[in-house]
């Protein structure tokens, strides 16, 4: 990866060449915004029935378990993670989205039961005078829902009568508990409301001791990350050296724009390749990315790099003195430490301005049902080679091109911009991308290496594929 150091001369790139390329790129972009605005959101997901059911479920059940903590806890909770106050609602919201689409009768049920839980009980009754009309079980459904929610009381019998019908209409978790207790409570059959508490009890509880696990790792990294902060701090105004990559770089920024353009659009057009191939195979998988990234890689060696005799361990402070290990472990903390904070509140405004990310953009079936062999693919996608060439794209080239002209801030907002742009996500999504992006371009500019903005960006990816795993996967 590393020149000799000879210093070749700079080779100049075609202007009109250069130019189709950026229509190419141009058109690329344009076609995968044109897909995410096209493609119904549902649709990014295989069988989002199962998917809804099983995430909103859980998450309610992780709710429940956060309620059964003690109240200092509970604060805790509130002020780390995300406190389920919303929770509810996102779910009637995410639920009616599904039910304009699907006919599946267990879904409905779902809604309804959602939204008597939230005490919508005009919707549930107009939800039920529809159901009276319908093919079964929607009918069978009605019943059970007034027997649970709208009548005022009735016998033991038929509430158990009720429960076996539940039982075989839908599968143990957070839908059957709720609607199954309500009927042993209007019945006032203490036998059957003990059962529903104690088998729902048998899976909540767990829950709690996993909140508790991920919360305490998470804290630790930040009064780590802290303490790594405060030392980076200290040195405000300086550089905190890593690495050896020069910031701004050596190249030429009319050079930089020229390669990034030839090899954004030579990704695009290998992206678009890999996209129509629509293959499952997990070296298909583990190959796209960085073949799609090869050509940027190459141009940039060739026409970036080679002319000042340096190789990308030089040109992007990838080869680490024996001092830099202790600093590097630093930066990494800090950045990860900032991160979590970040998000910590940036989910209290989201909370207080009513924003919420939609499930289809952080649900993964593959980490949630997928065969283990699937799982590490998908791990090794997020962990290992997003952060790998992610980092070298937008904070080595982009951002790297962007200080030739521009000063920090300027430079990180619009590199940060961009890679929050082509992540997809909705608007909280996005600005949660873009966070990190400052971040990273900060901690980049600051060691004068990408060593420390990829092992955060993978540190922060394998959280994130972790809390699904530990959470989610069933």
């Amino acid at each position: 990866m590393e020149n000799s150091g000879r210093v070749t001369p700079e080779v100049p790139l075609s202007t009109p060449v250069t130019l189709l390329m950026a229509l190419i790129l141009a058109a690329g972009m344009g076609f995968f915004i044109w897909l995410q605005v096209s493609i119904p959101r549902l649709d990014r997901v295989g069988f989002p029935e199962r998917a809804l059911s099983h995430l909103v479920s859980r998450t309610l059940e992780l709710e429940e378990a956060i309620a059964h903590a003690p109240p200092w806890e509970r604060i805790l909770y509130q002020l780390t993670t995300d406190n389920g106050s919303s929770d509810l609602g996102e779910a009637i919201a995410w639920y009616r989205e599904l039910t304009d689409v699907s006919y599946n009768p267990a879904i409905h049920l779902h809604l309804a039961i959602l939204e008597a839980e939230a005490g919508r009980f005009e919707d549930v009754d107009r939800q039920l005078k529809g159901w009276d009309y319908r093919e079964d079980p929607f009918p069978m459904f009605a019943r059970m829902m007034r027997a649970a929610y709208v009548d005022p009381r009735i016998d033991p019998t038929s509430a158990r009568s009720f429960e076996a019908q539940l039982t075989d209409a839908l599968p143990a978790g957070w839908f059957h508990d709720k609607m199954a207790l309500r009927l042993a409570q209007r019945a006032n059959d203490r036998d059957l409301v003990a059962s529903v508490t104690s088998e729902s009890a048998a899976r909540v509880i767990p829950l709690l001791n996993k909140v508790r696990l991920i919360t305490a790792g998470e804290l630790i990294i930040v009064l780590l990350g802290v303490f790594a902060l405060f030392r980076l701090l200290r040195h405000r105004g300086e550089a905190y050296p890593i690495g050896s990559a020069a910031i701004p770089p050596v190249w030429r920024g009319r050079l930089g724009v020229a390669v990034l353009v030839r090899g954004g659009a030579m990704g695009l057009l290998f992206s678009v390749a890999f996209l129509f191939l629509e293959s499952d195979s997990s070296l298909m998988r583990l190959t796209s990315i960085p073949l799609a990234s090869l050509p940027l890689l190459v141009l940039t060696r060739q026409y970036l790099l080679a002319p000042h005799g340096i190789g990308f361990l030089t040109g992007f402070g990838l080869r680490l003195s024996v001092s830099g290990r202790g600093r590097l472990i630093v930066a990494v903390f800090a950045a990860l430490a900032a991160g979590l904070i970040g998000e910590g509140g940036l989910g209290l405004l989201a909370e207080k301005w009513g924003l919420s990310s939609h499930w289809t953009e952080w649900f993964d079936a593959d980490l949630v049902w997928g065969r283990w062999p699937v799982v590490i693919t998908s791990l090794l996608e997020f962990v290992v080679l997003a952060p790998l060439f992610e980092e070298l794209a937008f904070r080595g080239l982009i951002f790297g091109t962007l200080r030739r002209q521009f000063n920090w801030g300027t430079s990180a907002c619009l590199t940060a911009g961009i890679f929050a742009i082509a992540h997809g996500y909705g608007v909280l999504g996005c600005i949660s991308v873009f966070w990190s992006g400052l971040l990273w371009a900060w901690i980049y500019e600051k060691t004068g290496s990408l060593l420390p903005s990829m092992l955060a960006h993978a540190a922060n990816n394998l959280l994130v594929c972790l809390s699904i795993l530990y959470f989610f996967r069933s």
